[in-house]
């Protein structure tokens, strides 16, 4: 047995179903930056993290990204099980975060085993309510927090998830992640480092209010 997928899942899954997954699924490792689901493409599998962070987008019709989630280690997408299990295409766009490992499991497979795996189906169903309590934090945020908490939790979230207060990141791709212009996030940056809850360098914003 792939002893990452071990570690990542051997506290929730038993045996057989690990012994299952590493048959059936398909390793896969992308870099930083790199997109793993595209909106428009059909989702033939799901992916079950062993290490990294990916972040789930959607896009309105301007073609303007809001984050939604963030997925890490022993997690996986509600959306792409949606989207799998409905046989639909993806309404949301997954980019590797950090360098990241994942296992994709056949639509096929997934089905089968909710019906022969307990620990799997409580996995499934757990996963539902992880990302929608994340999509209502978010809704949350955009409709009663002012910009700036935005930003600063934005930055906080990111900092947890690489396990590094030093964020690398442009102006630009924050304001695309928060659906906000560069301008609004270069003030607001500004802002909370003469706050004193960041430090502004080159293409890099180290969180000193954790």
């Amino acid at each position: 047995m792939n002893e990452e997928l071990k570690e990542a899942y051997g506290f929730l899954f038993e045996k057989e179903l690990l012994n299952e997954i590493d048959e059936v699924g398909t390793i896969k490792r992308m870099k930083a930056g790199e997109t793993i689901i595209e909106i428009g493409d059909y989702v033939t599998g799901m992916p079950l993290l062993i290490n990294g962070a990916i972040k789930i987008l959607r896009e309105d019709e301007d073609g303007d990204e809001l984050l939604l989630y963030f997925i890490e280690r022993g997690d996986t997408c509600a959306m792409t099980l949606s989207c799998c299990l409905g046989q639909s295409k993806s309404e949301i766009r997954a980019v590797a975060e950090t360098d990241t490992t994942f296992v994709m499991i056949p639509v096929a497979k997934m089905e089968e085993w909710t019906s022969r795996y307990k620990t799997w189906r409580n996995f499934v169903f757990q996963a539902y309510h992880a990302r929608l309590s994340e999509m209502l934090d978010t809704i949350d945020a955009i409709a009663f927090l002012n910009m700036d908490q935005r930003l600063m939790r934005y930055l906080r979230d990111r900092a947890k998830i690489k396990g590094d207060d030093l964020i690398q990141s442009t102006h630009q791709e924050i304001a695309y992640d928060l659906h906000t212009s560069r301008v609004v996030i270069s003030r607001l940056l500004k802002k909370l480092e003469m706050e004193g809850k960041i430090s502004l360098q080159r293409n890099q914003i180290k969180v000193i209010d954790l």
